[in-house]
């Protein structure tokens, strides 16, 4: 199935009822369609700044790598991991915020400081929202399984994305989550009216989902529970999170990341720095062995 057609809860939603098909099962949940719900208005109109899709006025807004030259790794993050972004990284006042939002921070600070961007430059993570089903908000129907998500982008010079502590990079990626809403879907399907459907941009920019709540554990063909669900590795620019049990047993997010050779090792670098007090050359092989699938 094609992103095209739906996000990952529709994928979800597909995939359960072919699950119900197979074990001869209820369908627990029919489809609905109702792209119209997300059709630009007349007049169409702009009402919020989109810095995730390119800009006419810019040139440089696309990043582009020789392929054979990158560098594919899968990290996992177990809660020791996480506890100790939490507890070590962040004030109080942010303390409780979400496991997404916190390893979104983390990932998109050590990816910038191992790119070597100009600290003038602009940098972004975009955080892939989906709409939520049946619930307030932007009133999508429950068994809705088209695209119903945004990446709104937050926005900052390298230079302070990489000085500042991890707060700072946490503060941002909420306050970019914070737009999302029914005017702020509305104002993203005028955008692709009015601006002929701009790309989204990679020069600069991170986009991150999480798929670690959407169902793919729950799904059942009637073979019994599954190993893994989620996409098949990381692509340009792009990682998403997902629950995976390495081959030690211990439970985690792991997520797939796609960078030129040496800037991964910069990377990996930097992450050791970030998420443990021990050797960095001795963490630095201890978590390339520890997350490899």
């Amino acid at each position: 199935m094609n992103h095209t057609i739906c996000d990952s809860l529709g994928l979800v939603q597909f995939l359960t009822m072919v699950g119900d098909i197979a074990r001869a099962a209820p369908i627990s949940k029919f489809p609905v369609w109702q792209r119209e719900l997300f059709s630009a208005r007349d007049p169409p109109r702009i009402t919020f700044p989109h810095h995730e899709y390119e800009d006419e006025s810019q040139h440089c807004n696309k990043e582009t790598w020789d392929s054979h030259e990158m560098a594919h790794e899968s990290f996992l993050f177990g809660p020791k991991e996480i506890a100790f972004l939490r507890n070590n990284h962040l004030p109080h006042h942010l303390r409780k915020c979400s496991t997404f939002e916190i390893l979104s921070a983390c990932l998109w600070k050590c990816r910038t400081i191992a790119l070597g961007m100009n600290p003038n430059e602009t940098v972004g993570l975009s955080p892939f929202i989906t709409a939520p089903r049946g619930k307030v908000g932007l009133q999508v129907p429950n068994g809705y399984y088209g695209n119903a998500f945004a990446f709104p982008m937050a926005i900052s010079e390298a230079g302070l994305l990489c000085q500042n502590p991890l707060g700072y990079a946490l503060g941002l990626i909420k306050k970019a989550k914070a737009q999302m809403s029914a005017e702020y879907a509305s104002s993203i399907a005028d955008l692709m009216v009015l601006k002929g459907r701009p790309m989204y941009k990679t020069r600069g920019n991170y986009l991150i989902g999480d798929t670690t709540h959407v169902g793919f554990s729950d799904v059942d063909f009637g073979w019994g529970s599954p190993i893994y669900g989620g996409p098949a590795g990381a692509i340009p620019f792009v990682s998403f999170f997902g629950r995976f049990t390495n081959s030690e047993g211990e439970d985690g997010i792991v997520v797939p990341i796609l960078l030129p050779h040496h800037v991964m090792k910069r990377f990996l670098y930097e992450l050791v720095k970030i998420i443990t007090k021990d050797p960095v050359e001795k963490s630095c092989n201890k978590l390339a062995k520890r997350s490899m699938l």
